[in-house]
């Protein structure tokens, strides 16, 4: 198991398969918890390619008349790294008919192959959790603001699109995840927010870090259950600034480490620790996906920028690709397999489609 999922590096999810004109047909959005590539499976190895750096992992897979093919998947490293920024012409197609002994090279300018706007079926949410206790409001109030807005600027699209939005929330002593901004697409909204932020927010100087991360949990959870559906299907991220540990002993550390661990396999945790006084390996085990520490305040936006980086890489390692099939109605069930290259790195994966329906035409 351990080989597996080292080799695979995330777990995906359970496939999915629309096809045109079965509106009837059963559709499941649970995650697939066991290892795999998704809805694909590793290529023939009639195609002779190979083990690659690469991890294509198909999320859904719907066909459209007369003849479009869409794959929704994320590109990985081995390592679980996300590859962002991938363009049409990095990719092959392969097909293999029921009159094929194996598969056959199908040109991407012909099948007018195309990266789209993974908008149109994907939600990325972003949860931003804020230590707000005293000793942050007493000493580096100011520079938490910048860093915040700084990480707004860059996560966010520069333009307004509804399916990435972002919440802000702050924490201090009580047994509250207190709301600064719901869940919006709006920049301005979001540091409007943060400027707002006065030293008098909070009363109670205490620090209920393990209570803010089981909370921002079950609402990234909450978030995944509702945007994954009616053929969306969603992310997110939790973002948690802190330059302490615990005070409130409220929660466990066994609680909250449980509840990041046992998270929906698609919410990513990222920690950020301000100072001396944090616990750089509770923070670690937190912020699981990727963690940052800055020795002081002056070094709050370069750490926030660096983690902003992160969130954007994985949300933007999601593709649409869609491409009109030279396959048509009465060829039935098809194989199909898509290999993308980036500078030497390559992977590929194999999944199939039917052909039901299909014309000429195709946009």
């Amino acid at each position: 198991m351990k080989i597996v999922l080292k080799t695979f590096g995330f777990v995906f999810f359970l496939s999915l398969f629309i096809s045109c004109g079965n509106a009837d047909d059963d559709v499941d959005y649970n995650l697939n918890l066991g290892e795999g590539l998704g809805k694909g499976k590793p290529v023939d190895d009639c195609l002779g390619l190979g083990e690659g750096e690469l991890v294509l992992s198909i999320q859904e897979q719907y066909t459209t008349l007369p003849g479009k093919v869409s794959i929704f998947f994320k590109v990985s490293d081995t390592d679980g790294n996300p590859v962002p920024g991938l363009t049409a012409d990095q990719f092959t197609i392969y097909e293999q008919g029921r009159n094929d002994d194996c598969f056959n090279t199908i040109s991407t300018s012909e099948s007018f192959a195309r990266i789209s706007p993974n908008s149109q079926i994907f939600n990325n949410n972003t949860l931003l959790v804020l230590d707000l206790s005293n000793s942050v409001l007493d000493s580096s109030l100011d520079e938490l603001k910048i860093a915040s807005t700084s990480f707004v600027n860059n996560v966010m699209p520069a333009t307004d699109q509804e399916s990435f939005q972002m919440a802000i929330y702050w924490f201090d002593g009580e047994n509250e995840l207190h709301l600064l901004n719901g869940l919006t697409s709006s920049k301005t909204e979001l540091i409007a927010a943060i400027d707002g932020i006065t030293d008098t927010i909070s009363s109670d100087p205490s620090t209920d870090l393990y209570g803010a991360v089981i909370k921002s949990t079950d609402i990234a959870s909450n978030l995944i259950k509702d945007t994954t559906s009616g053929g969306n299907i969603g992310a997110a991220s939790v973002v948690i600034f802190t330059d302490g540990t615990d005070q409130a002993s409220r929660y466990t550390e066994d609680a909250a480490l449980k509840k990041v661990n046992e998270a929906n396999a698609n919410i990513s945790f990222f920690s950020i620790g301000l100072g001396s006084e944090i616990d750089t390996q509770v923070l670690q085990d937190i912020g699981k996906t990727f963690s940052v520490f800055a020795g002081n305040k002056d070094e709050l936006e370069s750490t926030f920028n660096d983690i902003s980086e992160k969130v954007s890489e994985r949300a933007n390692s999601f593709y649409l690709f869609e491409y009109c099939s030279p396959k048509r109605d009465g060829s039935g069930e098809n194989n199909l397999a898509i290999q993308v290259k980036t500078g030497s790195r390559e992977g590929a994966v194999q999944t199939k489609f039917s052909a039901n329906g299909f014309t000429g035409g195709c946009e």
